[in-house]
């Protein structure tokens, strides 16, 4: 995956809710994700773009699906 980010568990997470409360019709979303996360505007920018460019790897099946055990 693309995700070569520098953020924390913790920044990752507020990083994914500010994207849930800050949809791509809120005026100046970029600026409230950013003072919601305590990142730059253009930190924010880069790091929702390597999202996309996950989340395109993963449904073009480039990134392998984990191996998980089975119950029984």
């Amino acid at each position: 995956m693309a995700s070569d980010s520098t953020l924390n568990l913790r920044q990752q997470k507020l990083f994914e809710n500010a994207l849930a409360v800050y949809d791509k019709d809120t005026p100046d979303r970029w600026q409230n994700i950013a003072k919601a996360t305590g990142m730059t505007v253009n930190e924010v920018i880069r790091q929702y773009r390597l999202l996309i460019e996950d989340v395109a790897q993963i449904e073009s099946g480039k990134v392998p699906l984990p191996k998980y055990k089975t119950s029984g």
